[in-house]
């Protein structure tokens, strides 16, 4: 599932929760907004634009749950947060592709050297779930080019 789209909304905030609570404890905080706002529990002397607002918010609190509520698409979009984040607070270096990286066979990993003359690695096991990656001496960060 792409979140391009969606992934500029904190879907933890809209359901009231942490990327830290349990599946147990989002789904509580998901039914407990559902049930506030879902259309059939409205009162019939709201007005019509809180109407609407109440409904886009049931919806917004729905698809948090699509995504909060189920462990890949929860997962895939905590990595897309956490690079967000680090494009946001660590400046980019470079764009890369592993093949401009040396290969290290006994560590079974990709080193590129920084120009602070730290390290930028990408170790086998991580080369399909990562595409930034951090000096291990300064603050600089390459994106991997899949």
């Amino acid at each position: 599932m792409a979140f391009e789209s969606i992934a500029q909304k904190n879907w933890y905030e809209i359901l009231g929760a942490k990327p830290s609570d349990s599946l147990a404890e989002l789904k509580r905080k998901y039914q407990k907004l559902a049930l506030l706002y879902h259309p059939d529990k409205q009162e019939a002397d709201v007005p019509a634009g809180e109407v609407e607002e109440r409904m886009q918010r049931f919806i917004e609190i729905d698809q948090a749950w699509k995504i909060l509520g189920n462990e890949e698409t929860k997962k895939e979009y905590d990595l897309q947060q956490r690079e967000d984040n680090l494009t946001k607070e660590w400046p980019l270096h470079a764009q890369i592709s592993l093949e401009d990286m040396s290969w290290n066979e006994d560590d079974q990993c990709y080193t590129l050297s920084c120009r602070c003359g730290g390290n930028y690695t990408v170790f086998k096991s991580e080369t399909k779930d990562v595409s930034l990656v951090c000096c291990d001496t300064c603050s600089l960060v390459i994106e991997i080019l899949q």
